[in-house]
């Protein structure tokens, strides 16, 4: 029985066929709301800034105004990140390890960005975030380059023992004409 088939009245599914279609379920309703918060936060942002050119306020795209604008975009962009996660999943239902760490380096990047004023007298905070970025810069180039690296394939036989000869017929000479 195939794990993705409909249901359909008289036919038993195996336990994980029923699991697997819950996680789908599941995935799609947060691909779903992540949809909607993505509009939103770009409807919010778009208001916002259209609303500063306007109406010609005084808006000095530097210090607060243009922190909260990098902040808005950003958001914004991790919620894309997120929605790429639910649905690269559901086309190969398989979490995409480097996608996950780019959006969590794209997280912890807003956060430095849009720190308050006097966080400089956090040492803690930024400790922290510090060994947040290393930490997932660190995971996200560990998996790159096993990504990159072809995989090694290990010896049949111990490497401390001679080799072994091989007959005619394991060589293939004996079977050319």
């Amino acid at each position: 029985m195939r794990p993705f088939q409909t249901l359909r009245r008289g036919v038993k599914r195996p336990f994980l066929s029923w699991v697997d279609a819950g996680e789908r379920v599941v995935a799609r309703i947060l691909a779903l709301i992540t949809g909607v918060v993505i509009a939103s936060a770009l409807l919010k942002l778009v208001l916002y800034l259209g609303s500063k050119l306007l109406t010609g306020s005084e808006a000095t795209w530097l210090g607060d105004h243009l922190i909260k604008v990098l902040g808005d975009l950003l958001t914004v962009l991790i919620a894309l990140e997120v929605l790429e996660n639910i649905t690269s999943y559901l086309r190969r239902h398989v979490v995409q390890i480097e996608l996950v760490l780019v959006t969590a380096l794209t997280a912890v990047a807003r956060k430095v960005i849009v720190l308050p004023s006097g966080a400089e007298n956090k040492p803690q905070l930024l400790i922290g975030l510090g060994i947040a970025v290393v930490s997932i810069s660190a995971a996200y180039w560990l998996v790159k380059s096993a990504n990159i690296m072809p995989a090694k394939v290990f010896p049949d036989q111990d490497q401390s023992s001679p080799p072994r000869k091989a007959n005619a017929g394991e060589s293939g000479e004996g079977l050319r004409n």
